[in-house]
């Protein structure tokens, strides 16, 4: 059987709350961890979100293990909530499923990504000027 990358993303989706932008800002603001997966050069074509914490996509499973000897000291357990952002909010529900796996159920992703962020009128720094 074949499997498509957007059967993967529906899958990454089923049963799981995706946080429209507004109210991730506000999970975040109530102690949520913000992670930006997009890598550096799209951040700087599009901009970034101040606060969150960088962990480009190669690297994530690492740096939020809290079990891992690699993890940075905000993973400091598995009910940690997480809210993974990238351009769109494709990559990053397939990155939140990943983070899912390893336990991490507080694990989600921020529907329609950085663009809905910037869309929404929510704090960004970075962004190109016309």
């Amino acid at each position: 059987m074949v499997t498509t990358v957007d059967d993967l993303v529906a899958r990454s989706r089923v049963g799981v709350h995706r946080p429209r932008p507004r109210e991730a800002y506000e999970a975040a603001a109530a102690g949520a961890l913000l992670v930006d997966i997009r890598p550096q050069e799209q951040r700087g074509r599009e901009g970034s979100i101040p606060g969150a914490l960088v962990i480009e996509r190669n690297v994530l499973e690492w740096r939020l293990d809290p079990a891992g000897s690699h993890r940075i000291p905000e993973a400091t357990g598995y009910e940690v909530p997480v809210i993974v952002v990238c351009s769109e909010g494709y990559a990053s529900s397939l990155a939140a499923a990943s983070l899912r796996e390893l336990g991490l159920s507080g694990a989600t992703d921020l529907a329609g990504g950085f663009v809905a962020w910037a869309a929404e009128g929510l704090p960004t720094e970075g962004l190109p000027t016309a």
